[in-house]
């Protein structure tokens, strides 16, 4: 059985060894057949804390972690270059 392998961007990474990642589908509405976005968040375990907030990341299911991390962190994909610091 293969794992599960998502890919989204890290919206909080304020926790230790943990951040949150945002995964964005779409889905297409059963009546109208448009599409619409639907977002799902993920916690995924960073063993360094390597990620930060606004970071493209894959991440693969593993076993449960914690009560809610049943993910872990494959690589950084594209880092987020902001305009400046962040407060």
């Amino acid at each position: 059985m293969s794992k599960l392998v998502k890919e989204g961007i890290v919206v909080s990474d304020k926790m230790d060894k943990t951040v949150v990642v945002e995964v964005e589908t779409l889905v297409e509405h059963p009546k109208f057949h448009k599409y619409i976005k639907r977002r799902k968040r993920f916690k995924v375990h960073d063993e360094h804390n390597d990620a930060k907030k606004g970071d493209r990341v894959r991440f693969i299911e593993c076993r449960p972690i914690s009560k809610d991390k049943h993910f872990r962190l494959l690589e950084i994909t594209e880092k987020y270059v902001g305009l400046g610091d962040e407060k």
